[in-house]
């Protein structure tokens, strides 16, 4: 029997104490003693967020296949337990074993939102972890994150020892061999950071030195000991089929946020939306085969209990190979019961087709993702989706039985207008009165439609790194535009209007774009009591704004100041994979308001071709 890190006493005390534990279906257990590291693999938020990350359990499948690894996980406890921690100075813990964090080897922390990290800082407090990577020492677990926040990771640079950039699967193995192999050599923590600089993908923060002009811009940033590489690449799996995968992931005690089977059935986007980081830096596209995927599935499904999969990717409707998959998923797991979730997926006859097969059309809703009122500004972002296609769409969707659908787009984007502004209400208008047009004994009840506007945060190896951002007080009247244009519409009542917190967007466009500067104002604002910033009913803007005051720091010099194409920013040591010619090229044609082809239709070389792989080079021996 496991002696857990906490009592009963303060179990009682908390709100969902399975969060805690451990011990669930799947978890790996091994002897600490056989073990040659240790490494507790942290996600910066709640047990029902982490336990929905996709990359965490593929993490924690590849290092528990070694024989002389154990990797355990850990969370961000909530509020209520972060207190009673701190009170009585209780450690954190591993689920697993329930043994202190600061006893592993590595603390490896998956960065997935720039909002949580203010938790990164509360995972290596309650480590009892010094905060800087510089007052560490031997007796600390090297700390090391990963994710799609390091493609610039300055900001939060001051609190890691390294970075690892890129696909997991491809260098870890070398980064563990290193440790193992520095330990025995009786080497130290400096030592092996400096030889863990050479492993491609590897980014030692406190090996480079940075420079600033006078007016605030970055001058320089160089290694600041010889045979430290100047580039650090991005690391990429081309071969998925054979790259590890876990079959058997862990089942949460309790309700996950995705409480289902995951199936990535590839990588990577074709489409080139401006916006997109992730359909950047996850260049190139590529595919797993299908046959493998359905073995997946028989094998997730029988070894988990789980009653729905879901299939994961950037667009699942460009999948090659989707119709087949999901014939194969009705088909084979219908009769028990098993429903399917196809998220992504562009509305079209066959997704129609499939969806009504899956879902209960009178409880499911369609979601549409626009992300400009105009076609104009769709071209500008490169979104590909046309009003004509929109509207098909819905139609086909309302002659099926459906009468809800989801609208998303997004405001404050480059060249923007009050025009493109108010044809958000009038796209949702357009719609609405396409389900008015079907004969009313053939309508399902009344139609529901609900539009969603985020604000626009530009972010690092996208086309437009180099816009600026708006104000609060701007970007709030952007949403009162909208607000008061869907007003406006005959079919107003069936349209429900919701917006994103502006506050919340000037602080994630702060810490999207910063440089090393920013972990004082990270650290201040944890200090300050800012925690869970990524949760509305605890972010607390008065604290980060005291903290930018506090520290000297301006925010609009991150946010409001357009960047020059020559300016040298704070990620350009990082190659994604995505040249900066393209990217140059890209927002150019945006400013234009030029389409860029998708891969599949035309090459527009980006750079990703010399992974020699994926959609580069579909249909070429």
């Amino acid at each position: 029997m496991r002696k857990l890190a906490l009592s009963d006493e303060i179990l009682l005390q908390v709100e969902n104490p399975a969060r805690y534990i451990g011990g669930e279906i799947n978890a790996v257990m091994k002897n600490p003693d056989q073990v040659k590291i240790r490494f507790a693999m942290a996600f910066p938020d709640v047990y029902e967020i982490g336990m929905s990350h996709l990359g965490m359990q593929i993490l924690y499948h590849m290092f528990n296949q070694r024989p002389d690894v154990w990797c355990e996980r850990v969370f961000s406890p909530w509020t209520d337990l972060n207190k009673i921690m701190r009170q009585q100075r209780i450690p954190l813990f591993a689920l697993e074993s329930q043994d202190p964090v600061r006893d592993f080897d590595f603390l490896g922390i998956t960065i997935q939102y720039e909002m949580c990290y203010t938790n990164i800082l509360q995972l290596l407090d309650l480590s009892q972890i010094p905060l800087s990577a510089a007052d560490r020492d031997d007796t600390c677990p090297i700390v090391i994150g990963g994710g799609p926040c390091v493609y610039n990771p300055e900001p939060i640079a001051e609190f890691f020892d390294l970075f690892y950039i890129g696909e997991g699967e491809t260098s870890y193995d070398a980064l563990l061999n290193l440790y193992i192999q520095n330990k025995a050599e009786g080497a130290g923590r400096r030592e092996f950071l400096q030889k863990a600089a050479s492993i491609p993908g590897i980014y030692v923060p406190s090996l480079y030195e940075v420079r600033y002009h006078s007016d605030g811009t970055l001058a320089a940033f160089t290694p600041s000991f010889p045979g430290i590489p100047e580039k650090v690449e991005k690391q990429v799996v081309m071969e998925l089929n054979n790259s590890a995968y876990p079959t058997k992931p862990v089942v949460p005690f309790i309700k996950a946020t995705q409480d289902r089977v995951t199936l990535e059935i590839q990588r990577g986007c074709i489409r080139g939306c401006r916006f997109c980081q992730a359909g950047m830096i996850y260049r190139p596209t590529r595919e797993k085969d299908v046959e493998r995927l359905k073995e997946y599935a028989r094998q997730m499904l029988e070894n988990t209990g789980y009653d729905e999969i879901s299939l994961s990717s950037l667009s699942s409707s460009d999948y090659s190979q989707l119709k087949e998959l999901v014939n194969f998923l009705i088909d084979e797991f219908k009769s028990q019961g098993v429903n399917i979730s196809l998220p992504s997926l562009r509305i079209d006859a066959f997704a129609l087709d499939v969806m009504s097969k899956v879902q209960d059309i009178r409880k499911s809703s369609l979601t549409f993702a626009p992300e400009a009122g105009s076609q104009r500004l769709r071209d500008v972002i490169n979104k590909g989706l046309t009003e004509e296609a929109i509207l098909q769409g819905a139609k086909s969707a309302f002659q099926g039985g459906w009468n809800k659908v989801k609208l998303y787009f997004m405001l404050g984007l480059p060249t923007e207008t009050e025009e493109d502004m108010k044809g958000i209400a009038h796209l949702a208008e357009k719609i609405a009165e396409e389900y008015y047009e079907i004969p009313k004994p053939q309508r399902n009840g009344k139609v529901q439609i609900t539009v969603s506007t985020s604000f626009f945060v530009p972010k690092p190896f996208t086309p437009f790194q180099w816009a600026p951002m708006f104000t609060q007080e701007q970007f709030v009247e952007k949403a009162k535009v909208v607000k008061g244009e869907i007003r406006a519409q005959l079919n107003q009542r069936s349209i429900r209007y919701n917006w994103h917190e502006a506050d919340v967007t000037i602080l994630e466009g702060f810490l999207a774009r910063g440089d090393r500067r920013a972990a004082q104002v990270i650290r201040c604002a944890y200090e300050k009591g800012a925690l869970y910033d990524a949760w509305s009913e605890t972010f607390r803007m008065d604290l980060w704004l005291e903290a930018f005051s506090q520290t000297g720091i301006s925010l609009d010099f991150y946010t409001l100041r357009p960047r020059k194409t020559e300016e040298l920013l704070p990620w350009d040591f990082i190659d994604a994979g995505v040249t900066k010619e393209f990217l140059i090229r890209e927002w150019e044609r945006a400013r234009e308001e030029k389409v860029t082809p998708n891969c599949r239709m035309r090459c527009s070389g980006c750079g990703a071709k010399r992974y020699q792989g994926g959609v580069c080079y579909e249909g070429q021996n």
